[in-house]
C-alpha cells in the first residue's frame, strides 16, 4: 500500500510542476515572431494614387515657351530634312543660330530667330500643300477682288500656315485648286513655260463641229501667237458641245479665247486634272491635305 501511494504523490508532484512552471516561447519556423512592415515611401494624393518618391538629385524641367521649338524641328519644318537627319547637321556644326554655331541637341530657338543651314537662312514654317475642288464664284485674286468671296475662305480652316493658291482660276471656273506655302512650288507651277498637263471639261453652248476640233488640234493662231493643246476630243457618252481638252499652259483665259475665237461661248469650265492629281472622292467645294507620295510626285514632275 505505501508503494502504491507513493507513486500517486510522485505523479502529482509532477503534474503540479508542469501547471505551475513558466511556458517557454516557441522557436519554431511555424511560429516565428512576425515582424513589422517598412512603411512604404510613397504617400498617396488627393486622388487616391501613390505618388512616386522624388529623386534626391532631380533637376526641375525647364517649362516650354509656345513661341519656342526644337532646332532639329525648325530644320524640318523647313524642308531641308528630317529630324533625324537634322541631329547630325547640328551636331557636325552645320547650324547657326543667329550668328553662332549651335552643336547643343535639343536647342530651342524662336521662330524669330535667324538660323542658317550650310549659309542659306531657313523659314521654319511647314509646308503645306492642299488640294481644293473649287465652287463657282470664288475668286483667287484675294484683295483685288472686294465684291466677291475669295477661295482662302474656303480652307482658311485647314491650316495656321500662310498658304496661297497656285495660279489663279477666274469666278466662273471650276475644279481643282492647289494651295501651298512651298515657294518652289508656287512658281514651278505659275511659270508660262512650266510642263504640266492640265485637262479640263469644257462645256459649249452649242455642239462643237469636227472641223473646228481638227483645226483646234492642228493649232490657232489668237491675238499673233500660235495657241497648242495637247490633246482635245469629245467626251464620250455626252453631246458633242461637252469638250476634253489638255494643255500645259497655267493661263485658263487661253482655253476660253480658243473656243471664242471660233465664234463658240463657253458656258461652264472645270479643271478635271492637275499635276497628276485628281478630283476623286473629293465633292465641289471641298479640300483635301496631298498624300506623302502625291508631294514626292509633284516636285518631280
Amino acid at each position: 500500500m505505501t508503494r502504491h501511494q507513493g507513486n500517486n504523490n510522485d505523479k502529482k508532484k509532477g503534474t503540479s510542476s508542469r501547471q505551475g512552471g513558466t511556458k517557454k516561447p516557441s522557436t519554431s519556423r511555424g511560429n516565428a515572431p512576425i515582424k513589422s512592415k517598412v512603411k512604404s515611401k510613397i504617400k498617396p494624393d488627393s486622388s487616391g494614387e501613390p505618388k512616386p518618391a522624388k529623386k534626391p538629385n532631380q533637376a526641375p524641367k525647364t517649362p516650354k515657351h509656345p513661341d519656342e521649338l526644337r532646332l532639329n524641328k525648325y530644320i524640318s519644318n523647313s524642308g531641308i530634312c528630317s529630324r533625324r537627319d537634322a541631329d547630325i547637321y547640328i551636331q557636325s556644326g552645320n547650324v547657326k543660330v543667329n550668328g553662332v554655331v549651335v552643336t547643343e541637341m535639343g536647342h530651342r530657338v524662336k521662330l524669330t530667330d535667324e538660323v542658317i543651314f550650310d549659309g542659306a537662312k531657313l523659314n521654319p514654317e511647314k509646308k503645306e500643300y492642299i488640294l481644293l475642288n473649287k465652287p463657282k464664284n470664288f475668286s483667287t485674286a484675294g484683295d483685288d477682288d472686294v465684291y466677291s468671296p475669295s477661295v482662302l475662305d474656303l480652307v482658311r480652316s485647314a491650316t495656321k500656315s500662310k498658304i496661297q493658291p497656285v495660279g489663279r482660276m477666274d469666278k466662273t471656273t471650276t475644279g481643282l485648286l492647289l494651295f501651298t506655302n512651298d515657294t518652289d512650288i508656287i512658281r514651278k507651277y505659275s511659270e508660262p513655260n512650266q510642263k504640266t498637263s492640265k485637262l479640263y471639261q469644257v462645256t459649249l453652248d452649242k455642239n462643237l463641229r469636227f472641223e473646228d476640233l481638227e483645226k483646234i488640234t492642228a493649232g490657232l493662231t489668237i491675238e499673233g501667237h500660235k495657241v497648242y493643246t495637247e490633246e482635245v476630243t469629245y467626251i464620250e457618252n455626252q453631246p458633242k458641245s461637252e469638250i476634253g481638252i489638255k494643255m500645259k499652259t497655267a493661263n485658263i483665259k487661253v482655253i476660253r479665247k480658243i473656243f471664242e475665237h471660233l465664234k463658240y461661248d463657253v458656258i461652264k469650265l472645270d479643271r478635271v486634272t492637275f499635276a497628276g492629281l485628281t478630283k476623286k472622292n473629293l465633292p465641289r467645294g471641298n479640300y483635301r491635305f496631298l498624300t506623302e507620295q502625291e508631294i514626292i510626285n509633284i516636285k518631280n514632275i
